[in-house]
C-alpha cells in the first residue's frame, strides 16, 4: 500500500459500530429537542386555557371537585415519571457522546498541532530548499542532510535516509524536486518501522490478571504527569488502576502523584519520604491484588548522579515486583523530555543499561523544534516510542504513530501533494 493511501486511511478513518450507534442516538436526541422546542409554546398555551376553564367550574359540582385532585395527582405522577425517563435518556446519550472514541482525523490533528514548532523550524526550511533547487542533485542532498541533523534526527538515521533517497531517485529516474517530500516521508516511516508491527501496543495481561507497568526517567521530564495521563487513558478503557509512589527521595514527588491520583480517580499506595522504594512496590502489589485491580503503575526515583546506585535501586525494585508477580514488570516505560534533544538519547542509553526498557514515552514533543529525536531514539537504541506528549490536556498523551508523526512534520507539503494526487 502506498504512503498516500495509508496516510489517507489514517486521516479519514472508518467509524466503528459503537461510533455509528452513538451518532444515530445523537441525531435522534437533537431531533427530539427540536420537536420539544417547537411544541413547547403550544403546550404552555393549552395549560393556560385549561387553568382558565378550571376556574370557571361551578362550586356546586362538589363531586367533580373531589375527583379533580385524584386525577391531577395521577397525572402529576405520570408526568414526573416521564420526566425521569427523559432525564435518563439524555444522560445515556451524554455518556455515549462523552465516551465516544476520538476520530481518526482528530487524533491526526493532535499530531499536526503538537509538531507545529518542529514543522515551523524544520519543514519550512525543507520547503525553501525544494523551492530553491528545481533539480535533485548532490548539492540538494547535502543541504537536506544538514537540515535533518539540525532537527536531531540523528547521524545514523540521516545517513540511512540519504542512502535510501539517492537509491529511490536513481531507481525512478527523478529529475526535479516536485513530490520529493512524499518520498522523504515514506522513507522516514520505513526507517522507523523496520518491518515491525504493533510497536505501540502495551503488554497488557488477560482479564483477571494484574498488569504491572514500571516508569523510569530522570527528574523533571514529566514522568509523574505522564503516569497520571496514562492512568486516565486506561481508566477510560474500563480498567481499574492503582498507582505506586516509588519516588520516595524527591521532595514533593509523593504529593504530586497523590494529586494526579485524586484527579483521575485512582488509589495511590505510598509511604513516607525516604522510605525504601522496593517496600512501597511490595505494598502496592498486595493492595492491587486485594482490590482486583487490572493495572498497577509504579513511579520510581530519577537520580542519575550515581549510575551504580540507580542500577542497584532499579534492580531491587525489579526483583521485588517479579517475585510477587511472575514475569512482571510487563512494561518498563522510560519517560524522556523531547526538548532536551540529543541529551534524551544519552539518558535512554543509561537507563537501557540499568534496566530492560521496553518502550519510550516522549514528553513535551509539542514544546520542541527538534522533534526528529523520535527517529534517532528508535534507530539507534531499537526501543519503540510507545507514547508521545502532544500538549498539556489530559488526553494529549497519544500512542505513537509513525505515519501521523511524519504527516505532522510535513503537513502542508503533504496536503498539497495529496490533493494533487486525488485531482
Amino acid at each position: 500500500m502506498s504512503f498516500f493511501k495509508r496516510l489517507k486511511d489514517k486521516l479519514v478513518g472508518n467509524p466503528t459500530e459503537e461510533e455509528k450507534v452513538a451518532e444515530i442516538i445523537e441525531e435522534e436526541a437533537a431531533e427530539q429537542k427540536k420537536q420539544d422546542e417547537a411544541t413547547e409554546p403550544a403546550q404552555i398555551e393549552a395549560i393556560v386555557d385549561e387553568n382558565e376553564k378550571a376556574e370557571e367550574v361551578s362550586v356546586t359540582e362538589a363531586t367533580s371537585e373531589t375527583e379533580i385532585p385524584v386525577a391531577s395527582e395521577d397525572q402529576g405522577q405520570q408526568q414526573q415519571q416521564e420526566q425521569q425517563e427523559e432525564v435518563q435518556e439524555v444522560a445515556i446519550v451524554e455518556e455515549l457522546v462523552k465516551e465516544k472514541k476520538p476520530s481518526a482525523w482528530s487524533i491526526t490533528q493532535k499530531f499536526k498541532a503538537g509538531l507545529e514548532k518542529t514543522r515551523n523550524s524544520f519543514t519550512s526550511k525543507v520547503n525553501d530548499l525544494v523551492a530553491r533547487y528545481r533539480k535533485v542533485d548532490e548539492d540538494f542532498f547535502e543541504e537536506l542532510e544538514d537540515l535533518l541533523l539540525q532537527a536531531d534526527v540523528g547521524f545514523e538515521t540521516v545517513m540511512e535516509l540519504m542512502d535510501k533517497l539517492r537509491f529511490e531517485v536513481q531507481r525512478k529516474n527523478i529529475k526535479d524536486t516536485s513530490g520529493i517530500q512524499t518520498i522523504i516521508s515514506e522513507k522516514l516511516v520505513e526507517i522507523y518501522e523496520q518491518g515491525e508491527e504493533d510497536l505501540i501496543e502495551l503488554n497488557m495481561q488477560p482479564n483477571g490478571e494484574l498488569t504491572v507497568i514500571l516508569f523510569v526517567g530522570v527528574n523533571g521530564v514529566g514522568k509523574t504527569t505522564t503516569i497520571g495521563k496514562l492512568a486516565h487513558r486506561l481508566k477510560s478503557q474500563g480498567k481499574t488502576v492503582v498507582l505506586a509512589a516509588g519516588d520516595t527521595f524527591r521532595a514533593g514527588a509523593i504529593d504530586q502523584l497523590q494529586v494526579w491520583g485524586d484527579r483521575v480517580g485512582c488509589e495511590v499506595i505510598k509511604q513516607s519520604e525516604g522510605s525504601d522504594p522496593a517496600a512501597v512496590m511490595y505494598d502496592a502489589i498486595r493492595a492491587a491484588k486485594n482490590r482486583n485491580a487490572d493495572v498497577l503503575i509504579c513511579d520510581t526515583a530519577g537520580r542519575l548522579q550515581n549510575k551504580v546506585n540507580l542500577m542497584n535501586e532499579l534492580e531491587k525494585v525489579h526483583r521485588v515486583i517479579s517475585r510477587e508477580v511472575p514475569n512482571a514488570p510487563h512494561e518498563v516505560l522510560l519517560a524522556l523530555d523531547a526538548t532536551t534533544g540529543q541529551n534524551a538519547l544519552v539518558q535512554a542509553q543509561t537507563f537501557k543499561e540499568a534496566t530492560n526498557v521496553t518502550g519510550i514515552v516522549l514528553t513535551k514533543l509539542d514544546g520542541t523544534a527538534k522533534g526528529g529525536i523520535v527517529l534517532a531514539i528508535r534507530n539507534k537504541l531499537h526501543i519503540p516510542v510507545k507514547f508521545v506528549g502532544l500538549g498539556e490536556k489530559m488526553d494529549d498523551l497519544q500512542p505513537f504513530d509513525a505515519e501521523r508523526y511524519v504527516y505532522g512534520l510535513f503537513a502542508e507539503g503533504l496536503d498539497k501533494e495529496l490533493q494533487n494526487s486525488e485531482d
